[in-house]
């Protein structure tokens, strides 16, 4: 189990006081999931003891139970190619925002080693350079382009066994290492569970085996989710028991066929969401089984989005999560979302995680001995947001800075009416699309307008276990941790979420998608608002118009609307003559 922090602080001002820059100088990190991994499934990496019982228990529980549980996205059965995959912390890519804060605010630390698999034909160092000149390194490349030189990309695979990293390679990071931060993990919450097992469980666990021979390892942060125990309303900073065993969940989906582990997937995920959060539980108590006496943090976000100001404001790498609604939702081809609008929306910027995970480490180091620390980094304790506010800011911002061709004015809402969202989502997205599709075909282009809302919808209905769901994630973890910094650390390193301005974030969120997601440039923002505002003219036109035409055909077909209509006006003309009369 994980201990809370205890005892005194390092008193700031005081010889005993380290700055966190300083205890990174000198130092070498090893980072996994820097480039957003995702890799393949592989053959067994090494199978764990268990019973012939327990397996033959599970293949016959199978036999017995020959329907497929439904759950979210109809779980399980979703596409890979769909487009809006939702996750949590993958919702931005949190690796490469590490690594630029690192060599920005750690000016002497001395090396990065960055695993990175070669990915669509590129080599490690193309992808490197490809990494190096995004947006984000942008400040770096202007202010120190030489720090850039610190990162050392090391070929390998968390899939694969020894994470597929050569036995020269793991000697080198066995010698040179005091640091590492092992983020990698595949976030879809649709995945098939054997591929889960593997990044997220077994890629954990020779991630802690290559630790052990670090000759000089001061810490060890490990990013888990803080819905990986989504199953309570509150949860704690402690790790919980296991939902299964993790080393009879490695065996099954090693030694059973892929369509049986397909079949026995949600009797074993049971009333869990997804294989994500699943298998992130598991992780957690594989760690700390294994970790021993290894100096180890974890470090559990919640739902990830753009950064709040570093590198800077709104940056955002991919379409994941709440990213791709936002984005639909600000084109105007999404206009509805089942949800409770009064519910907390535990979201967090990425800069914010980064930060707490680099002070994780100082901490970690400071503290050895006292076991593993766990940390969650949320917002709904200390400054909750509720998806009613956060869904009409957005729209407040979508207006006011729209993206460029929006096919609709962007509107809508979130409910918890089911009836009203499956009336909603008839009307505003299903029938407009296939509208849109119908005319494609006509002029001979590709119809995809269905298609995209297909994927839309099953995104969303991925999301709907967190938007029709409340948590209480304590953090006095992350609150003694911030009491211990020095003011300049607490502003080097900001994680303190009461600092978060919703109202600001959110604009500079939607800034973001517009930016960075869809490429545009803030020259094109004047025609864009002039779009819109003819699009709104329009929307206003059709309201009015679907009214009195809706209005007209129920008068024409009915008596009894007829005559409440002629009631009322007597009432009204009646009304009207005692007012002249006064």
């Amino acid at each position: 189990m994980a201990s809370c922090l205890s005892g005194g602080h390092y008193v700031p001002g005081t010889q005993e006081y380290m700055p966190v820059a300083e205890f990174y100088a000198e130092k070498s990190v090893f980072v996994t999931g820097g480039t957003g991994f995702m890799g393949k499934t592989t053959p067994a990496l090494g199978i764990y003891p268990v019973s012939r019982v327990t397996l033959q228990t599970y293949i016959k529980r199978t036999q017995r139970t020959p329907r497929l549980r439904t759950k979210l996205c109809g779980s399980y059965k979703v596409s890979s190619h769909v487009v809006f995959q939702p996750t949590t912390l993958g919702a931005v890519g949190r690796g490469e925002v590490l690594v630029e804060k690192l060599l920005r605010s750690c000016p002497k630390i001395k090396k990065i080693y960055l695993l990175m698999r070669p990915k669509r034909g590129q080599d490690v160092a193309s992808r490197l350079t490809e990494l190096t000149q995004s947006p984000l390194f942008e400040t770096l490349r202007r202010e120190s382009p030489q720090a850039l030189n610190k990162i050392i990309p090391i070929v390998g695979d968390i899939t694969e066994p020894e994470l597929g990293i050569s036995a020269a390679d793991q000697t080198m990071l066995c010698q040179k290492v005091s640091v590492v931060f092992h983020s990698a993990a595949t976030v879809k919450f649709d995945e098939k569970l054997k591929l889960s097992v593997t990044i997220n469980m077994l890629g954990t666990q020779q991630l802690v085996q290559l630790c052990h021979r670090m000759l000089n390892l001061e810490a060890l942060v490990h990013v888990s989710t803080a819905y990986c125990n989504c199953e309570r309303e509150r949860v704690e900073e402690t790790v919980y028991a296991p939902p299964a065993h993790p080393e009879h969940v490695v065996t099954l989906v090693q030694t059973l066929p892929d369509d049986l582990v397909d079949r026995i997937t949600p009797d074993l995920v049971g009333d869990r969401p997804n294989t994500y959060t699943f298998t992130k539980a598991l992780a957690e108590d594989m760690l700390i089984k294994e970790s021993g006496n290894l100096p180890v943090s974890i470090v559990r976000p919640s739902i990830v989005l753009s950064s709040l100001r570093e590198p800077v404001k709104g940056w955002v790498d991919n379409w994941n999560g709440p990213n791709g609604i936002i984005a639909a939702v600000g084109k105007g081809i999404f206009r509805t979302m089942l949800g409770t609008g009064t519910k907390v929306a535990d979201l967090v910027p990425v800069d914010t995680v980064i930060n707490l995970m680099i002070v994780c480490a100082w901490r970690t180091h400071l503290r050895r001995g006292e076991g593993v620390v766990v940390y969650n980094c949320c917002t709904g304790q200390q400054n909750p947001i509720t998806w009613s506010r956060f869904v009409k800011t957005s729209f407040k911002y979508m207006r006011k800075h729209p993206f460029s061709e929006v096919v609709w004015y962007p509107g809508g809402d979130i409910t918890s009416n089911r009836l009203k969202h499956g009336t909603l989502s008839l009307l505003q997205h299903r029938a407009p699309a296939l509208a849109m599709d119908l005319v494609s075909s006509a002029t001979g282009k590709k119809p995809m307008m269905v298609r995209v809302q297909n994927k839309l919808e099953k995104a969303a209905a991925c999301l709907e276990y967190f938007t029709t769901r409340q948590w209480a994630f304590a953090d006095d973890n992350v609150q003694a941790l911030c009491t211990s910094l020095s003011p300049e650390d607490r502003r080097t390193f900001d994680f303190n979420v009461r600092n978060i301005d919703w109202d600001a974030y959110i604009e500079s969120y939607v800034l973001g998608i517009r930016r960075f997601l869809f490429k545009e440039s803030p020259d094109t923002l004047p025609k864009s608002r002039s779009v819109l505002n003819r699009l709104h003219i329009v929307h206003i036109l059709t309201q009015v118009a679907t009214v009195f035409f809706l209005w007209r055909f129920l008068f024409s077909r009915s008596n009894t609307l007829r005559n409440i209509w002629r009631r009322v006006l007597e009432l009204l003309t009646r009304a009207a003559r005692l007012l002249a009369i006064a």
